[in-house]
C-alpha cells in the first residue's frame, strides 16, 4: 500500500474555497463525511479568530443546503451541514481510494491523506482533475505491514521489552531479566533487539525523508 498527502487547492466557485480564502485565519476540519446521490452530508469543527463569520458564511453559500451548529465554545463550533457540491468525497469514492479524515481546510487549501494501492492514487488524481481541483503532492511513501518489517521473534521480544520498561528512565528491568523471562541467552537477546531496533529506527528515518519537518 501507498501513502500519501495531497494539498487540493480549492477552486473559484468552490463555495468551501471560497469561504476559507475569505478567512484565511480560520481552519475548518472535517470530521466525517459521507456523499450520497450528488449531495454530501459533513461534520467539522471550525476555529479561529472569527468563527461565527465563518458560521454565517457557510449559512448564506448556495451550495449549502442545510446546516445546523451542534456545538459552540472558546475553542471553536461544531457545525452538520449537508452540500450538493461534495467535490473531495465524490472523488474519492469514483476513485475507490477512502479519504482519512480529519481534512485540515485553511486559507483555500484542503490537506488530505489517503492509503491505497498506486494504481488507486492515480486513479483519484484523475479523478480530481475531473472535478477542476488542481494539487500537490507533499509525499508519496510505502507503507509498511509491521509483519513485514519485523520478524516474529523480533516482534516478541521487541513488545516484551517495551512492556516491561526497558527504555524507560531509569530502566524497569535488564537485559538479563528480558533473556531470563524469554527463555534465551542474553546475547541472543541483546542481538534480537539490536536487529529489531535497527529496523524501526531505519523506517523511521525513511519517513521522516518523506515527510520533512520545517
Amino acid at each position: 500500500m501507498t501513502e500519501a498527502r495531497l494539498a487540493i487547492d480549492l477552486p473559484e466557485g468552490v463555495w468551501i474555497g471560497e469561504l476559507s480564502r475569505a478567512h484565511p485565519e480560520a481552519t475548518v476540519r472535517v470530521l466525517a463525511a459521507m456523499p450520497d446521490e450528488g449531495v454530501g452530508f459533513g461534520l467539522v469543527r471550525i476555529t479561529g479568530p472569527d468563527v461565527e463569520s465563518v458560521i454565517e458564511g457557510m449559512g448564506a453559500a448556495g451550495d449549502v443546503t442545510s446546516l445546523s451548529v451542534l456545538h459552540r465554545g472558546d475553542r471553536g463550533a461544531v457545525v452538520r451541514f449537508e452540500t450538493n457540491q461534495p467535490l473531495l468525497v465524490l472523488s474519492a469514492r469514483e476513485a475507490g481510494v477512502p479519504i482519512e479524515l480529519p481534512i485540515d481546510i485553511r486559507d483555500g487549501v484542503a490537506t488530505v491523506e489517503v492509503t491505497a494501492p498506486r494504481e488507486r492514487l492515480s486513479e483519484l488524481g484523475e479523478q480530481l482533475r475531473a472535478f477542476g481541483l488542481s494539487f500537490d503532492v507533499e509525499y508519496v511513501r510505502e507503507g509498511v505491514d509491521p509483519e513485514r518489517l519485523l520478524s516474529a521473534r523480533q516482534r516478541e521480544v521487541l513488545s516484551l521489552a517495551v512492556e516491561r520498561g526497558y527504555y524507560e528512565t531509569p530502566r524497569r528491568c535488564s537485559l538479563t531479566d528480558l533473556a531470563d523471562e524469554l527463555g534465551i541467552a542474553k546475547s541472543t537477546a541483546s542481538e534480537t533487539l539490536h536487529r529489531a531496533e535497527g529496523a524501526v529506527i531505519e523506517r523511521f528515518v525513511a519517513g521522516l525523508a518523506a515527510d520533512p519537518v520545517d
